[in-house]
C-alpha cells in the first residue's frame, strides 16, 4: 500500500512505513527512476578494495572479536553479518554454507561490494551510511523490487571524532529474523564502537563511568576521552546521555562536566576499581580513570600529582636512560634523594606530569624512546607492590 501511494499516486505514505524509509525512497527516486530494474552487485576495483581494507584496519581490528562472537551466536540461523566502511563498501562478511540457496545474498554479501544507497537503493546499511542512525528495512521497504525478499537491520559505528567509521548489518533472505535483530546488531555495534574509541585513545586518559558499577565493562558503560589540555575530546553514546552531551561552543573543560579537574582525575586513576563521583550536574556515578600506554602497560603509579614543570636542561639523555642499580633491601629512595635512581624517577614523573600523563610527549622531552619509559614504569610498579607474606 505504501509503495502504491508513493510510486504510483505520489502521496507520502506516512504511518505505513518509517520516516527513514520514506526519506530514502525520496533520495533514491532522484537517481533511480525504475524500481523494477535489476541491481548489479559489483565489487570495487582490487586497488580500491586494497586501499579500503588498509584504511579501515583499525576498525577491523576493533571488530574482530565481536564479529566472531556474533557469527557464533547466529550459526544456527541463515543470517549473514556484514561490516561496511563509511562509504558502504563491504569489508567483512559471513561465509554461510547455505549461500547457494540465497541468490541475492550470494551476489551481494561479498568482500568489496558497494552497497551504498546511491548504488543499491534503500537498504538498512545504506540508510545508516546516509543518516548515521540505526534502522531496519523489511521486505518491500527496499527501493528496488528485486530486493523485497530481504530483511536487514543495521547500526552505526563512530570514531573518536564523531564521524561514521563503519556500519554493522545483519541480513537474511526469504524469511524473517525470528528474533530482535535490531537490538542484537545495536549491541554488537556499540561494543565495537567502544573498542574502536579505546584503540584510538591509547595515549589519553580514558574515563569509564555509569550510575551502577556493575555496568562498567559492559556495552552499557559510558566512556570519555580526556585530551592533554584537560578538555573532553570525545564521549561515547552512553556518556553523552549521562553527561548531556558536549557544548557546541568550542572545547569543554573536564571540570565543567565531571566536577573534577585533571589533577583530581589523575589522582583518582591511582586507585583500584571504580570510585563514587558526583558529576557537575549533581548526578552520582561510579568512575574509573585509566591512562593506558600503547602496549597495554598501566602507568598510573608513575603519574606525579605535582603539576610542576621540570627545570630547563634537567632532562638529559644520560640521566633518563641510565639503568638504576639493583634494588637494595628496605624502602626505595625517594625522588630527589641524590641517587641516580631517585633523580631518574623524579625527572620522568615530572615530565609525565607536565604532559598530563602522555607517554609520547614525555619521551620526546626526555629524548628517550617510549619503550625506555614503559620499562622504567613497569619496573617501578613492580617494586612499589607490597611484599607477599
Amino acid at each position: 500500500m505504501a509503495r502504491t501511494q508513493f510510486f504510483e499516486e505520489g502521496v507520502r505514505p506516512s504511518g505505513l512505513v518509517g520516516e527513514a524509509v520514506i526519506q530514502s525512497w525520496m533520495r533514491c527516486a532522484r537517481s533511480h527512476a525504475d524500481t523494477r530494474r535489476a541491481v548489479s552487485f559489483d565489487a570495487v576495483t582490487p586497488s580500491r578494495l586494497h586501499a579500503t581494507l588498509a584504511r579501515n584496519r583499525e576498525l577491523l581490528e576493533a571488530a574482530r572479536g565481536e564479529l566472531v562472537g556474533m557469527e557464533s551466536s547466529l550459526a544456527g540461523t541463515d543470517c549473514r553479518v556484514l561490516l561496511t566502511d563509511a562509504q558502504g563498501v563491504i569489508v567483512h562478511v559471513t561465509h554461510h554454507p547455505a549461500a547457494a540457496q540465497q541468490p541475492i545474498l550470494h551476489r551481494t554479501a561479498r568482500l568489496g561490494v558497494n552497497i551504498a544507497e546511491s548504488v543499491v537503493g534503500t537498504t538498512a546499511p545504506g540508510i545508516v551510511a546516509s543518516t548515521g542512525q540505526a534502522c531496519t528495512v523489511d521486505g518491500a521497504e527496499h527501493y528496488f523490487e528485486c530486493l523485497r525478499a530481504m530483511q536487514c537491520a543495521a547500526a552505526p559505528i563512530r570514531d573518536v571524532h564523531g564521524r561514521l567509521a563503519g556500519v554493522l548489518d545483519l541480513s537474511v533472505e526469504s524469511r524473517r529474523f525470528g528474533f530482535d535483530a535490531a537490538s542484537m546488531v545495536a549491541l554488537y555495534a556499540t561494543t565495537i564502537e567502544n573498542r574502536l574509541l579505546l584503540a584510538q585513545s591509547r595515549d589519553r586518559l580514558v574515563l569509564r563511568f555509569q550510575a551502577s558499577p556493575t555496568l562498567l565493562g559492559t556495552p552499557l558503560e559510558a566512556l570519555a576521552g580526556i585530551a592533554e589540555d584537560g578538555t573532553v575530546a570525545w564521549l561515547n553514546a552512553a556518556g553523552a546521555r549521562l553527561i548531556g552531551g558536549l557544548p557546541d561552543a568550542g572545547p569543554c573543560g573536564v571540570e565543567m562536566l565531571f566536577g573534577l579537574d585533571l589533577a583530581g582525575l589523575l589522582r583518582l586513576g591511582r586507585r583500584e576499581g571504580a570510585q563514587p563521583v558526583r558529576l557537575a550536574s549533581g548526578l552520582g556515578v561510579w568512575l574509573q580513570a585509566r591512562a593506558q600506554a600503547l602496549d597495554g602497560i598501566d602507568f598510573r603509579h608513575a603519574v606525579s600529582l605535582s603539576m610542576t614543570t621540570p627545570a630547563a636542561g634537567a632532562a638529559t639523555p644520560a640521566a633518563a636512560d641510565a639503568e638504576p642499580p639493583a634494588a637494595a633491601e628496605g624502602p626505595l629512595p625517594e625522588p630527589g634523594d641524590g641517587t641516580l635512581q631517585g633523580r631518574s624517577r623524579k625527572l620522568i614523573e615530572e615530565a609525565l606530569a607536565a604532559h598530563h600523563g602522555n607517554i609520547s610527549h614525555a619521551a620526546r622531552q626526555l629524548r628517550v624512546s617510549r619503550g625506555t619509559l614503559y620499562r622504567r614504569l613497569k619496573r617501578w610498579r613492580e617494586e612499589d607492590l607490597p611484599p607477599r607474606q
